[in-house]
């Protein structure tokens, strides 16, 4: 079992970081702009002395939600294409969730 594991992580890190670094790159930068929405709140949170949910906040969250449904919508995962779709449709949800605090 741990043998399996260890070789889809190894097959993963193989087929989609190091045989397509400019998409992983995309991956890297949406996880850490989608991931930098807490930190801006966390700052405006301690400047206003209060919880608070900067609009940057839902701005923050757009992008993030967009670059990694783009990336999840481009990688195949030939080992379980359920995942890949649940991790899209994850992506798409959210990217709704997200949008609706514009209107």
């Amino acid at each position: 079992m741990l043998d399996s594991i260890t070789e889809f992580i190894r097959s993963a890190i193989t087929e989609q970081i190091v045989e397509d670094p400019v998409w992983a790159t995309v991956a890297l930068i949406g996880q850490l702009v989608f991931g930098g929405r807490f930190v801006l709140q966390w700052i405006a949170s301690e400047y206003k002395k209060r919880s608070h949910v900067p609009t940057a906040f839902w701005y923050i969250s757009l992008i993030g939600s967009l670059t990694l449904l783009t990336y999840s919508i481009h990688i195949k995962n030939h080992y379980c294409p359920v995942i890949s779709r649940i991790i899209t449709i994850g992506y798409e949800t959210g990217y709704f969730h997200f949008a609706k605090h514009f209107s």
